[in-house]
């Protein structure tokens, strides 16, 4: 199953989703930096932007990596290595910026609001019986 974090930075909160296999699939072949309409994944009139994301043993997607597989190149810093030393470089591995199968968290942002407001359409809001309750 695959997990879509969706980050607001206007509000600076973040939302979990995971839609289905076949709603995901339409989202495969894309790259860090693309866009997406929300409306493939159930979120009509938001547009989102993948930010980056890990696969299934965890390892995260790097911008500037081709292809969408896992390699090992040389970092001196960035997402998947954070030296301690200062010019200290390693081998770590990482798998590529474009999106596949293989991906079980894909991190995105808002870059175009909706109508409705996300807490309602992920059904997060509370709804008029739970407030007359409190």
């Amino acid at each position: 199953m695959v997990r879509i974090v969706i980050s607001n930075p206007e509000e600076g909160k973040a939302y979990q989703l995971e839609p289905e296999e076949t709603k995901f699939e339409r989202l495969v072949g894309l790259e860090i930096g693309d866009s997406f309409e929300g409306d493939i994944i159930d979120l009509p009139g938001y547009e989102l932007e993948i930010m980056g994301g890990s696969d299934k043993e965890g390892f995260p997607m790097r911008n500037g990596v081709r292809g969408e597989g896992r390699t090992q190149p040389l970092l001196s810093g960035g997402s998947g290595y954070k030296p301690t030393e200062k010019g200290s470089r390693r081998r770590k591995t990482v798998r590529g910026e474009k999106v596949s199968k293989n991906i079980a968290q894909l991190n995105t942002v808002i870059k175009k609001h909706g109508e409705k407001p996300i807490e309602k359409i992920l059904g997060l809001e509370p709804t008029e019986e739970e407030t007359e309750e409190e």
